[in-house]
């Protein structure tokens, strides 16, 4: 197998970093809804410094760019705290809290598209807000931002390249070596960018998939 100036060995360590990549976005991606659900859960909270904590976290993790947040955690908590995070576990982390700021807005705005009716007649019932919300309104909630949401976890993909930057051996990583090994940029570059392109391929029928059998409910 070859392409271009590229041997079977230098396509195979470039598609290592796949496999890399999609294990880095799920487990980020379950720390973002993780992190989303309940920064969701307490910004609709009755109590007022639980709402402002949420509304302040969404604030500077939605303002501060995500590479800026990725250098902070990994060199900056090795600089004060004396931290060595792995080049893995500092990106999770970080990509993981990034998301989690905008799958609770995605979260809000599905919620406060809910008929209002819905929570009066919980209420009437003597429904707890945790059930209420649990078992009435995230249900319906999450059928109308699908589509988002599933965006959201696309982006997250194609942005995990920029854990490239600190040294995680990803897609993006693996492509730079390569080049730089060869001194040629544009069979490695062109294998990275397929990869991701069949990957968000699949991510996109999941989700449109997915939402058919919401909408068929």
């Amino acid at each position: 197998m070859k392409f271009g100036n590229l041997g079977k060995d230098e396509i195979e360590f470039i598609l290592g970093g796949l496999w890399v990549s999609l294990k880095f976005t799920a487990i980020s991606v379950m720390g973002g809804l993780f992190m989303g659900t309940l920064l969701t859960f307490l910004r609709f909270s009755k109590i007022r410094i639980l709402e402002f904590v949420s509304a302040a976290y969404v604030s500077v993790f939605r303002g501060v760019p995500l590479i800026v947040q990725l250098c902070l955690i990994y060199f900056g908590s090795t600089l004060m705290f004396g931290w060595r995070l792995s080049t893995f576990v500092a990106g999770v982390m970080v990509f993981s809290l990034n998301s989690g700021a905008y799958v609770a807005e995605i979260f809000r705005a599905g919620i406060q598209a809910v008929p209002k009716g819905q929570y009066e007649a919980a209420m009437s019932l003597g429904i707890s807000y945790g059930r209420r919300m649990k078992d009435i309104i995230l249900p319906q909630a999450i059928r109308n931002i699908l589509p988002s949401l599933v965006n959201e976890f696309i982006n997250l993909f194609k942005e995990s390249a920029i854990v490239s930057i600190i040294g995680e051996a990803d897609l993006m990583r693996r492509s730079q070596m390569v080049a730089a090994h060869k001194f040629t940029y544009f069979e490695p570059f062109i294998i990275a960018g397929l990869c991701y392109y069949v990957v968000v391929l699949i991510f996109s029928y999941a989700g449109r998939t997915l939402e058919k059998r919401f909408r068929s409910r």
